[in-house]
C-alpha cells in the first residue's frame, strides 16, 4: 500500500460523500504493500479504505470488485466495495480507477499459531466454494504467462546460481502446466495473495483469536484452487526467515480446509509442485519490485531472498500429504 498518487482531503471527501459514506474527518496514506495507492479514510459513518489502482485498468477492475461483492454477499468475511447511485464500483479519480471498501476490524497476526492457521484454512475453503457461483471470469494475471514474461527481465540482476534455479524451475512449471493431471485440478476464483498481512484477527472475550476477514483481492483471478492453498501455506505455515515447513501449522491449515472442501486425489498428489510454483511466483515478483522499482512515496519493496529460500526448501524438502495427518 504505497502512495504513488497523492489524493487531497477535498478529493477524497467529495468521493465519499457521492458514495453516501458520510463526511470525511481523517485521511491517512498507507505505507504497507507496493502495488496501489491506498488511504485510510474515516467518516462520521465508519472507517474505509480508498484505493487508486496503479497497474489495473478500468476494464480489469470490475472482476475484482464484483468478486469481493459476491463473496461478501455470500457470507465470506471480506471488504465490500461501495457503489454509486448507478451501482458502479469503479470510480474515476485523477484519471485512474479507484474503489472504496469498508475497513476490516482487528489487526494482522504476524506470528500465527495453529488456531490462526486453522481459521485461515476454513475461510479460504469457504471462499473457494462461494467462488464457484461467481459469474465472471478473468485470468490470474500473475500466473504462468507472467512468469515467462518476467523471468528474462530479472535474470540480469541474478547471480549464476539464482539464474540456474529460476530457469530450471520455470521449465519445470511449464512442463507441469502441460500435464493432464494438472489440467484436471479444480479451478475457480482465487485470492492469490493470502499472506499474513492480508488477514485480520480480533481477540474474543475469552482471549482466543477470531478471524475478522481477509482483504486485498487485486491479484485475484481464475486459476487452480491448489495454487491458492500453496500461496497461503508458504506464508502462514513456515518458520521464518528461512521458510522451513512447520508441520503443526501445515496440519492445522490443511485439516481445517479439507473439512470444508475435501481435497481431491490430484490436489493431494500435486501439492509439492504447487508449493514450488507459489514460491517461484513470489520470488519473481519480489526480484522485479526490488531491482526494477517504481517511484512512490512510502514505498517499501520486500526482500526477494525469502522466497528464494522458500523455493529451495520446497525442492529439497517437499511437503507431501503422507507427512500430514489427513
Amino acid at each position: 500500500m504505497a502512495v504513488y498518487t497523492e489524493v487531497s482531503f477535498s478529493q477524497a471527501a467529495a468521493l465519499l460523500e457521492r458514495l453516501q459514506l458520510g463526511r470525511l474527518s481523517a485521511l491517512e496514506g498507507c505505507s504497507s504493500g507496493i502495488e496501489n495507492t491506498n488511504y485510510f479514510a474515516t467518516t462520521d459513518q465508519g472507517d474505509y479504505v480508498l484505493t487508486l489502482f496503479e497497474r489495473l485498468n478500468f476494464e480489469q477492475l470490475p472482476f475484482y470488485l464484483r468478486l469481493m461483492k459476491h463473496l461478501a454477499q455470500s457470507g465470506v468475511i471480506v471488504p465490500e466495495p461501495a457503489g454509486d447511485a448507478s451501482g458502479n464500483l469503479v470510480h474515476p479519480m485523477q484519471g485512474k480507477p479507484a474503489a472504496v471498501v469498508n475497513r476490516l476490524r482487528g489487526a494482522c497476526e504476524l506470528q500465527p499459531g495453529p488456531a490462526h492457521c486453522a481459521q485461515v484454512g476454513t475461510a479460504l475453503a469457504h471462499m473457494h466454494l462461494a467462488g464457484q457461483s461467481f459469474g465472471m471470469a478473468q485470468a490470474h494475471l500473475r500466473g504462468l504467462a507472467w512468469w515467462n514474461e518476467t523471468v528474462p527481465l530479472v535474470l540480469p540482476h541474478a547471480d549464476a546460481g539464482q539464474s540456474a534455479l529460476l530457469q530450471s524451475e520455470l521449465d519445470h512449471q511449464n512442463a507441469l502446466a502441460r500435464a493432464a493431471d494438472w489440467a484436471a485440478l479444480p479451478r475457480g476464483p482465487i485470492h492469490a495473495d493470502l499472506f499474513r498481512d492480508n488477514v485480520m484477527f480480533e481477540t474474543a472475550s475469552d482471549g482466543t483469536p477470531r478471524l475478522s476477514g481477509f482483504f486485498d483481492f487485486y491479484f485475484a483471478g481464475v486459476d487452480t484452487l491448489l495454487f491458492d492453498i500453496a500461496v497461503a501455506l508458504n506464508d502462514w505455515c513456515v518458520n521464518l526467515p528461512h521458510a522451513q515447513t512447520n508441520a503443526a501449522l501445515s496440519n492445522a491449515f490443511l485439516a481445517a480446509y479439507h473439512q470444508v472442501r475435501p481435497l481431491c486425489d490430484e490436489e493431494r498428489r500435486l501439492l509439492p509442485d504447487a508449493l514450488r510454483a507459489a514460491a517461484l511466483r513470489f520470488w519473481i515478483s519480489r526480484l522485479w519490485d526490488w531491482h526494477l522499482p517504481r517511484q512512490a512515496s512510502m514505498l517499501k519493496p520486500h526482500d526477494p531472498g525469502r522466497f528464494e529460500s522458500a523455493l529451495r526448501q520446497r525442492i529439497a524438502h517437499p511437503l507431501t500429504m503422507e507427512q500430514l495427518a489427513l
